[in-house]
């Protein structure tokens, strides 16, 4: 009787999500609420903004259950409703967004024009672009993964009594994986000889990829995200769980594991790593990217920030994504150019 009855209250319910930004957040949500022992079931989507959950509970109501589920998922950003929600843009953010996106890039092509800093050239990411692309991207919804497993991390050791010695490990780990990685993914574009035609494709979807990046940190058009990038979800999975671990090099293994999180700016690196053709270029390259994501994810190690839940959160990041753009428009241009369809337009 007491299987029968319990049987019967294990329902499927399909919620509604705000907040949600790119697959990275698909993993993060699935990620919260399988946790939970009365869920069986989890499986959130992008492109409608909703998660659908089997499980047992109770006699509560849908209402009383998206209710609970905020309040889990309220602290990495995202609330859950019964109802879908309408999409609201705040154009007026752009007023402020696009003068400092504008000062931004002319402080940038000011540098480059002084030969202080070299973040443009031919068809190619500079480690300069690479690292700024970094800091952008630790900031963005894209290392939401990553910021929640590093929370979850200091949670974890703090209990024990060890927190310093951990994060050392984590971003180390990091730090060496992404170089010794994106060099055997540059390694390997010289095993396959890439011709010009293989470079340009390469280089003209790093374009596209960050063209899209950009678009979607906007914010505004949301039928741009099903465009994203992204790490198969089963890869992506196994190296989250990796996080689950309870031993001394746990740390060490998450930092490593980071490389592989669905992140579309590390896979816009890690497609223009390939490109290279060669370790030391392709190894540097994603060390430069990792190195610009350091100080942000350094302050969440020791503190509960978020700038995606900051009251001026949106002109950040439309501010970013005018930026990401802005770039992305460099290296399309410039990789035509570099096959001689169209005639230089930079002079940098």
């Amino acid at each position: 009787m007491d299987t029968h009855n319990t049987t019967n209250l294990i329902k499927k319910y399909t919620f509604h999500i705000h907040g949600m930004h790119c697959n990275a957040c698909t993993l993060m949500i699935e990620s919260e609420l399988k946790d939970l022992p009365n869920i069986t079931y989890v499986k959130s989507n992008l492109n409608n903004h909703s998660v659908e959950i089997v499980g047992d509970f109770g006699d509560k109501t849908p209402e009383q259950i998206a209710g609970e589920l905020t309040t889990l998922l309220k602290p990495r950003g995202y609330t859950v409703s019964i109802e879908k929600q309408t999409h609201f843009v705040n154009w007026g953010e752009f007023k402020i967004a696009v003068p400092i996106a504008l000062a931004f890039v002319l402080l940038f092509i000011a540098l480059q024009k002084m030969g202080i800093v070299n973040l443009v050239d031919t068809g190619t990411v500079t480690y300069g672009m690479a690292f700024v692309i970094g800091i952008i991207a630790s900031l963005s919804t894209c290392m939401a993964v990553v910021g929640g497993l590093v929370l979850s991390m200091s949670a974890t050791f703090a209990k024990e009594g060890d927190r310093i010695k951990p994060q050392f490990m984590f971003h180390g780990g990091r730090l060496v994986s992404f170089f010794i990685l994106g060099g055997i993914i540059g390694a390997l574009g010289s095993v396959f000889t890439l011709n010009t035609t293989v470079t340009f494709v390469l280089s003209f979807l790093i374009g596209l990829v960050m063209l899209i990046l950009g678009i979607n940190l906007l914010d505004t058009f949301h039928f741009a995200k099903k465009f994203q990038l992204s790490m198969p979800k089963f890869i992506a999975k196994h190296a989250h769980g990796v996080s689950k671990f309870n031993h001394t090099g746990t740390p060490m293994l998450v930092g490593i594991a980071t490389f592989f999180l669905p992140c579309g700016f590390t896979q816009s690196m890690q497609l223009y790593a390939l490109s290279t053709g060669g370790f030391l270029t392709g190894g540097l390259t994603m060390l430069f990217f990792a190195l610009g994501t350091l100080p942000v994810l350094a302050l969440i190690s020791f503190s509960s920030f978020s700038i995606k839940n900051n009251a001026k959160s949106g002109i950040f990041f439309k501010s970013a994504g005018l930026v990401v753009i802005v770039f992305a428009l460099f290296n399309l241009i410039n990789s035509l150019v570099a096959v001689g369809v169209i005639p230089p337009i930079f002079n940098f």
